[in-house]
């Protein structure tokens, strides 16, 4: 017979640097996980004379924080992306069109090539790709290649001619480029990318599955334990809840259902779901496009061109759509780039909002927000949702779109954090990379991967290392309803942690997106180890 009286646990790890982000950021050195919940937080000594364990991880003195979460991404993107033509960081259509080549030579029975993630703000002449150059290298084969933020996309003629698409129609919300000769250039930005981008084969069930698993470890091997998938349709949602119900995926999603003024009313009426690993009670809706397409909305006309953007629905749907969803326990989160969609959203968010502390509705993006709107992310209990390295990716060429004086309430997180008292913190993948770490360092130190420019981007919008940590943990969790589940090492909470190589609150801003991640747990279980 045992005599020890000690309680016999699944888990215990020690010897750590334990960056709780608890109320008041304590720190510890062990802890004790039973049934993938965090049981017990204290020294090594405590944790060792009052458990024994199953399996015992020695930290080495290495740095555990909470698992981290992306306030917003795009989980079915990414998987996507991994299996198109990675056109990201292309210094030239030249080189768009060498990887296509390279693709296609790689892949020639593909019976459309899909790709994404080009930037003409990287090329010399800035100027957006038309069909032409498509069409001389590939006559045969249907080409849509997304812009980086893929709010505009480029078609060549034989994608053109199976959506039948030979005029520039007016879409709402959305343009179809045309060229000298008025006829369709292949450029469609905003809605009018749909009337291509919807012939595209969908995969089959077991393609989408491996493709999200395959990208569910590489947000495991950046320490992610939990995201927000910002914007699905009925179809994805479904596909997803069959995945979660047979344990086939691992990471933590809260889903969005991709909503528009036309769409909302199967979704109140199929109310909100939540398993385990999986919930569904946001709504997100798109107010306007991005600004490196000019498709932001913006209250004045660009300062490089003489439009003001748009909005993708009228004024009167979004009353409409918001007004309807405020009498739902659906939380409303909105896509608002430019100053113009963010005022409106802000004041129609306000108009219905009856309690919206407990609602805790969203703006996504918050990206120009004009002088007289701060105030209202406190007034009517907004929180900023934000991408720190949208801040870094845009700084070269944003002050082109805005001039001046629109910069100065740009990216300004600080101040947004001062307004609502929180800042839920995401990086937008695939449109920015994945690792948390590259926002974290764009948070804190307001620059790009080579240290550009010197003392940082409009640093008074900077924000301090611990608010930039719970923005990725603790205020993500709160942010979709889930800080009493997971967001921080706490007694009761779900066991997701990260230990990482060094430590990201002390080490100097040029290491930090170097640093690299040495195990990710979630519930307890070892997803990712290095």
């Amino acid at each position: 017979m045992s005599c020890t009286t000690n309680k016999e646990v699944d888990l215990i790890v020690f010897n750590a640097k334990v960056y709780t982000v608890d109320s008041s950021f304590s720190n510890a050195e062990a802890f004790a996980v039973k049934n993938g919940i965090f049981i017990d937080i204290g020294t090594n000594a405590e944790m060792q004379k009052k458990y024994t364990a199953r399996e015992v991880i020695d930290a080495q003195g290495m740095p555990i924080y909470p698992g981290f979460y992306d306030a917003h991404a795009h989980f079915l993107m990414l998987a996507e992306l991994m299996e198109q033509v990675d056109l990201s960081g292309s210094k030239s259509f030249d080189e768009v069109v060498n990887r296509l080549k390279a693709y296609q030579k790689i892949n020639p029975n593909k019976k459309w090539i899909v790709g994404g993630g080009w930037d003409q703000n990287l090329w010399p002449d800035k100027a957006f790709p038309s069909k032409d150059s498509l069409d001389k290298y590939f006559s045969e084969t249907p080409i849509f290649l997304s812009r980086v933020d893929y709010h505009a996309a480029v078609a060549n003629s034989a994608a053109l001619k199976i959506a039948k698409i030979d005029s520039a129609v007016h879409v709402e919300g959305g343009v179809i480029g045309v060229g000298p000769d008025g006829k369709p250039n292949g450029l469609f930005i905003d809605n009018a990318m749909q009337l291509v981008s919807k012939y595209i084969p969908e995969p089959k069930e077991e393609e989408l599955l491996a493709r999200l698993q395959k990208a569910q470890d590489s947000l495991f091997s950046v320490g992610l334990t939990s995201i927000v998938d910002a914007g699905l349709s009925t179809e994805q949602l479904e596909d997803l809840k069959k995945f979660y119900q047979k344990n086939e995926l691992k990471i933590r999603d809260y889903a969005m259902i991709a909503g528009n003024p036309h769409s909302i009313e199967k979704y109140i009426k199929d109310g909100i779901f939540e398993s385990d690993r999986l919930t569904i009670r946001a709504v997100k809706l798109m107010a306007d496009g991005a600004l490196g397409s000019r498709g932001a909305c913006l209250l004045d006309h660009y300062h490089d061109a003489p439009t003001r953007g748009f909005l993708l629905h009228s004024p009167a749907e979004f009353d409409q759509v918001i007004k309807k969803l405020a009498n739902t326990e659906f939380q409303v989160n909105t896509h608002a780039i430019g100053d113009s969609a963010n005022r409106l959203i802000l004041d129609t968010y306000g108009k219905y909002l009856k309690d919206g502390k407990q609602r805790r509705w969203r703006i996504e993006h918050a990206q120009i927000i004009a002088p007289t709107d701060f105030p209202k992310f406190a007034q009517f209990h907004i929180i900023p949702s934000v991408q720190p390295t949208h801040a870094t990716s845009d700084m070269y060429w944003a002050e082109e779109r805005l001039g001046a004086e629109r910069m100065k309430g740009a990216y300004a997180y600080k101040r947004l954090l001062e307004q609502y008292g929180m800042l839920a913190l995401g990086s937008d993948f695939p449109v920015e990379h994945f690792n948390p770490l590259y926002g974290f360092h764009a948070a804190v130190a307001r620059v790009d991967k080579a240290g550009f420019p010197q003392g940082g981007f409009q640093m008074e919008d900077a924000i301090s290392r611990q608010d930039a940590l719970r923005g990725m943990t603790i205020w993500a969790a709160y942010a979709s309803f889930q800080e009493k589940k997971r967001g921080s090492i706490e007694r009761g909470k779900d066991a997701d942690f990260v230990i990482l190589q060094a430590d990201i609150m002390t080490a100097p801003f040029e290491e930090l997106r170097q640093i690299k991640t040495m195990r990710t747990v979630v519930a307890g279980e070892t997803v990712f180890l290095k």
